[in-house]
């Protein structure tokens, strides 16, 4: 199978409708504005993914995937209000604060529906060193903190893990919603 030139790529996107913008692998420190900004008509997926970022993305385009991966991002990122982000890759990041991340996603992406944050140290599993009791918990508190997510990481959200999520993680939630009144 025959790799598809950068041009080929462009072409087969376009046809499909939509435009997937990559800058990943490419030493950033800050977000190349511009370059995005001239093309947001058509983007629905912006990878920033292995770069050296840790500034937030200031993006308020529509219904967009946002990727970045293997960046420098922590826990106490500050996001701008994005209603457009449906879903999100932070995968491989510096994340080690569940409560504080999920709840800047909550309060900034109102309608992500998507969130992938695998390889952080706040998303226990098998890979990092985490247990399976750490996995499903994380996974249970994400979802009950994100009640519109239907899929955390690479696995579909089920309805049984959201019934036991709003179980457990019951006065959380209280909590969270008391602060967006």
């Amino acid at each position: 199978m025959e790799l598809q030139t950068a041009a080929e790529h462009k072409q087969v996107n376009q046809a499909l409708g939509f435009h997937w913008l990559s800058f990943a692998y490419q030493g950033l420190t800050e977000i190349p504005y511009d370059s995005i900004l001239m093309q947001t008509d058509t983007l629905k997926v912006l990878d920033l993914s292995y770069n050296i970022l840790d500034e937030y993305p200031f993006l308020l385009i529509c219904s967009l995937t946002l990727i970045l991966d293997s960046n420098n991002y922590t826990s106490h990122v500050k996001f701008p209000y994005m209603p457009s982000i449906t879903a999100m890759c932070i995968n491989k990041n510096k994340i080690n604060n569940l409560p504080v991340f999920v709840e800047e996603i909550w309060q900034k992406f109102p309608n992500i529906k998507v969130l992938s944050m695998m390889n952080n140290e706040a998303a226990p599993s098998y890979f990092n060193g985490g247990s399976l009791s750490q996995y499903i918990d994380y996974r249970l508190y994400v979802i009950s903190q994100i009640p519109g997510l239907e899929i955390l990481d690479d696995t579909e959200v089920l309805e049984k893990e959201r019934v036991q999520a709003r179980k457990t993680y019951r006065l959380q939630q209280n909590s969270l919603t008391a602060l967006h009144r």
